[in-house]
C-alpha cells in the first residue's frame, strides 16, 4: 500500500525546505524527499560557509529570465524584510557586507538549523536517502516511487534545483520531470561562473594568476563593478561571476581597470611631481604591481614618464578604460554557482508557481528559468518561490 501525504516535495533544499514550512502551517500533511544525505548541501557551503542568505536590495531587476516579469509577485509577497525577520526570530546573529548582502556572523549551518526547527513545528517531515524512481500522474494527483516504496500525493512539488555544483548532487531531475509532463524548458547554461582565456592569452598574462583589482566590467548595455580576479585557467571574481550570466561563446566583454580614478590626472599629477619616474612605477600605486607590470609591457612602456609621447599615452588610457577580452568559455557546471534557463515560466502561475496545465504539479527555485545575480539574490528567489507553492499546494 502506498503512503499518502497531502503534499510531497521532492529537493530539501533552500526552496523545498520553505515550501515544506508553508504548506506544513496551513495544515497539510507534508514530506520533503531528497536523494542526499544531509539537506541544504548548497546553504551549508555558501558565502565562504557563512550564507549569504539574501540582499535587501533584491527585485526583479536583479533576476534575468525569458520572462522578466514573472518574479514580481513571488518577490513582492515574500520579500528580504520578511527572511530577516525569520532569522531573528531565531536569534541568528548576522552582518551586511557590500551591496546590501547579508551573512550569518557565525555559519551557514543556523540557517539549515532553522528550516529544520520550522519544518518540524509545522509538521512536515524529513526523508533523506531517498532517490525518486519514477513519477506518475493519477487521476487523485501523483505516485512516487522510491526505493522504499510508494508514496501518493495530491500535489507534487519540483524543488530539486538546476545542474550546478554536480559533486554535491546536482542533476538535471527537475528538467526530466518537465519533460515527462509536456513542459517545456529553457536552454540551460552554467551561470555566475569563472571565464576561461584560450591558451595563448594565457601564456601571455601567465604571471597574473593570483592578482586581483576592482574593474568595471561590461557586455553590452549590462556593467558590474567589483573585483576581478585573474586565474590559471583566465577569470574570476564577483564582477566576472556577475558578467558570466549575459556573457555567450565568442562574445567580448569590456573591462575598465580602477573605474573610480582619473587616470588622465594621475598621469598628468605624477609628470609634474617627478617625470623620470616609470609608468609602471605609477601604475602600480593604484594597482597590483605584477599587473601594472603587464599593462606597460603590453604597450612596450618601458621608458620615463616624461618621455611618454601623448599616443602612447592615449593607447595606454584607452587599455585601462577599454581592454577588450574574448573569453575561451567557462568553467561549466562544476564551479557555476547556479543554473541559467530552466522550466519555461510560460508553462507556469506566477502566483503558485503550479503548472497552468497539470493541476497539482509546482516547479520552485533554481529549477526555474528565473537566475539572480550574485550576492544573495538566488536565495531570495528560493525563499519566494518556496512560498508561493508552499501557500497554494
Amino acid at each position: 500500500m502506498a503512503e499518502r501525504r497531502d503534499v510531497v516535495i521532492i529537493g530539501a533544499g533552500a526552496a523545498g525546505m520553505m515550501c515544506a514550512i508553508a504548506a506544513g502551517g496551513r495544515g497539510r500533511r507534508v514530506l520533503v524527499i531528497d536523494h542526499a544525505r544531509a539537506p541544504g548541501e548548497k546553504i551549508r557551503i555558501s558565502g565562504g560557509g557563512r550564507c549569504n542568505f539574501t540582499n535587501i536590495h533584491a527585485g526583479p531587476k536583479n533576476f534575468l529570465s525569458a520572462n522578466p516579469h514573472f518574479c514580481k509577485s513571488a518577490l513582492a509577497r515574500y520579500t528580504p524584510r520578511d527572511f530577516l525577520d525569520l532569522v531573528e526570530r531565531h536569534g541568528i546573529a548576522w552582518h551586511e557586507k557590500t551591496l546590501g548582502q547579508l551573512f550569518c556572523d557565525r555559519s551557514a549551518k543556523d540557517i539549515i538549523a532553522m528550516l529544520l526547527a520550522e519544518m518540524a513545528a509545522a509538521g512536515a517531515e524529513l526523508r533523506l536517502s531517498t532517490p525518486v524512481a519514477a513519477i506518475e500522474h493519477t487521476g487523485a494527483g501523483f505516485r512516487i516511487v522510491t526505493e522504499a516504496g510508494e508514496i501518493e500525493a495530491a500535489a507534487l512539488v519540483i524543488a530539486t534545483g538546476g545542474k550546478s555544483i554536480p559533486k554535491m548532487g546536482a542533476t538535471g531531475f527537475a528538467y526530466r520531470v518537465a519533460e515527462q509532463f509536456g513542459i517545456p524548458v529553457v536552454e540551460t547554461r552554467p551561470a555566475l561562473v569563472p571565464l576561461t582565456l584560450d591558451p595563448a592569452t594565457l601564456a601571455a598574462n601567465e604571471d597574473l594568476p593570483g592578482v586581483a583589482v576592482d574593474v568595471a566590467v561590461r557586455h553590452g548595455r549590462t556593467e558590474f563593478r567589483e573585483a576581478m580576479l585573474f586565474t590559471h585557467r583566465g577569470l574570476s571574481g564577483p564582477a566576472i561571476l556577475q558578467i558570466s550570466s549575459y556573457w555567450r561563446e565568442g562574445e567580448e566583454i569590456a573591462v575598465a581597470i580602477r573605474p573610480d580614478l582619473d587616470f588622465a590626472s594621475v598621469f598628468a599629477a605624477a609628470r609634474r611631481e617627478n617625470g623620470r619616474q616609470a609608468v609602471q612605477t605609477v601604475l602600480s600605486e593604484h594597482m597590483p604591481k605584477r599587473l601594472a607590470q603587464r599593462l606597460a609591457a603590453d604597450l612596450g612602456l618601458d621608458g620615463p614618464l616624461a618621455e611618454l609621447s601623448s599616443r602612447r599615452l592615449d593607447a595606454l588610457m584607452h587599455r585601462l578604460a577599454d581592454w577588450r577580452m574574448r573569453p575561451a568559455g567557462s568553467e561549466g557546471y562544476r564551479t557555476a554557482e547556479v543554473t541559467l534557463g530552466g522550466v519555461d515560466t510560460a508553462a507556469l502561475d506566477s502566483r503558485t508557481m503550479a503548472v497552468k496545465a497539470v493541476p497539482g504539479l509546482h516547479f520552485i527555485g533554481e529549477a526555474v528559468d528565473v537566475t539572480g545575480w550574485l550576492g544573495g539574490y538566488n536565495f531570495q528567489w528560493a525563499w519566494a518561490s518556496g512560498r508561493a507553492a508552499g501557500e497554494s499546494a
